[in-house]
């Protein structure tokens, strides 16, 4: 019998990439279909080299743009220079790899995006991919997560699928128009990503959860640590974004509170705002630890959609903040504004500037919460039990 085929950005070290990558083979297997995660391993290097033409041609005014290069310049400098930081950082690589490896059935691995599409026909029944930011302009450019390369014989299902942002340029948004045709069943994370997919080709699609969500907090501890990471009551901090308002803000709810601070940092890049504020930062953190110090914390902050979806899950008091302070089309704030409005949490989306005393007084009603959760969660499951199937359009 032939498997279900994921198409994921299950190799990134990032704790919400790898997580939500995991769910989605996690939903799979308790749907009973039998699945594996494409190993792109083989033409990796063929994906980077088209984004990077992308990039280079890309407005240097472009807050993402901005970002990669930060991440490639941090890329380098791991691997040139040898000191105290990035012996750290290769630890916690470490440590996400042996997550993957652990925990992600992979495919074989292809040698190139042809190679893979002459293969699906005979190895797959269905090719799904989702979700997180994949349909990004550099991804669209890379042309993998656009399922381009899958024959038109075989069912495809895009769940949760992002673009991360609220608009994209012309070049990314023609070629949308073309490989979104073609996808036969599509549902998108963000009430942005709805318009987008209506604006390029018409269709009327259903916004789902992100796959991380289609779990309850009690399910996802079937993967927690066991023992104690931290000692003690903590705050965490889980920030990606440059902003040290947000560090300010971790600051002086230490002072209120007199929890200490536990932080998470220079996730993508090396942050200078990310010295020196924080009681600890451990590094040899992997995705299951991640869950155990969220669900462990008495607050956390963060600009992560992942580290706010788990806190929702664990019911912790948490602020999060928005990591792009301007409205550009470049911003991902819209799968934040989204997520708060499926689940009716108001109150909790922070600048940083706010009243301590204020913020600690906020109190979210989580049964609530829950009830408005699983309604959308269930709506999310019939879709995908639908596309699966392969009965006819479920775009409408």
């Amino acid at each position: 019998m032939k498997k279900i085929a994921i198409v994921s950005c299950y190799f990134k070290h990032n704790y919400g990439s790898m997580l939500q990558a995991y769910a989605t083979q996690k939903i799979l297997d308790k749907l009973g279909y039998e699945n594996e995660t494409i190993n792109i391993s083989g033409f990796n290097s063929e994906l980077k080299k088209e984004k990077i033409k992308y990039f280079a041609k890309a407005s240097l005014t472009s807050d993402i743009l901005l970002s990669k290069i930060g991440m490639a310049k941090n890329v380098l400098y791991k691997k040139l220079v040898k000191n105290n930081y990035t012996a750290k950082v290769k630890l916690r690589d470490k440590k996400f790899d042996d997550f993957k490896n652990k925990y992600f059935r992979l495919s074989e691995q292809f040698s190139s995006k042809k190679e893979l599409s002459d293969k699906c026909a005979e190895k797959y029944s269905t090719v799904i991919v989702g979700s997180d930011q994949l349909w990004l302009p550099g991804n669209i450019e890379a042309d993998y997560y656009t399922l381009n390369f899958v024959p038109k014989t075989i069912n495809t299902i895009a769940y949760a699928t992002s673009f991360g942002q609220s608009s994209i340029p012309r070049d990314s948004a023609k070629k949308a128009s073309c490989f979104l045709k073609k996808i036969k069943h599509i549902s998108v994370r963000e009430e942005s990503g709805k318009k987008l997919v209506k604006q390029f080709v018409g269709r009327d699609v259903p916004v789902v959860c992100d796959p991380t969500l289609l779990f309850t907090g009690e399910e996802w501890l079937n993967i927690r640590q066991q023992e104690s990471i931290v000692k003690g009551k903590y705050i965490l901090c889980y920030f990606l974004g440059n902003n040290p308002p947000h560090r300010e803000f971790a600051t002086r709810l230490r002072k209120e509170t007199g929890y200490k601070i536990v932080a998470l940092t220079h996730l993508d890049e090396y942050i200078k705002s990310d010295v020196g504020y924080a009681d600890e930062t451990p590094y040899d953190i992997d995705p299951v630890d991640f869950l155990h110090l969220i669900r462990n914390a008495e607050y956390v902050c963060t600009d992560s959609f992942h580290c706010t979806v788990f806190s929702i899950l664990f019911k912790r008091d948490f602020y999060t903040f928005r990591r792009y302070n301007r409205n550009t089309r470049q911003s991902t704030n819209t799968r934040l504004d989204t997520l708060f409005k499926i689940v009716g949490i108001e109150g909790r989306l922070l600048t940083g500037d706010e009243n301590i005393a204020d913020c600690i007084r906020i109190k979210t009603d989580f049964d609530e919460v829950y009830k408005k959760l699983d309604i959308v969660r269930q709506q999310s499951f019939d879709y995908l039990k639908r596309a699966l199937q392969d009965e006819g359009s479920t775009d409408l």
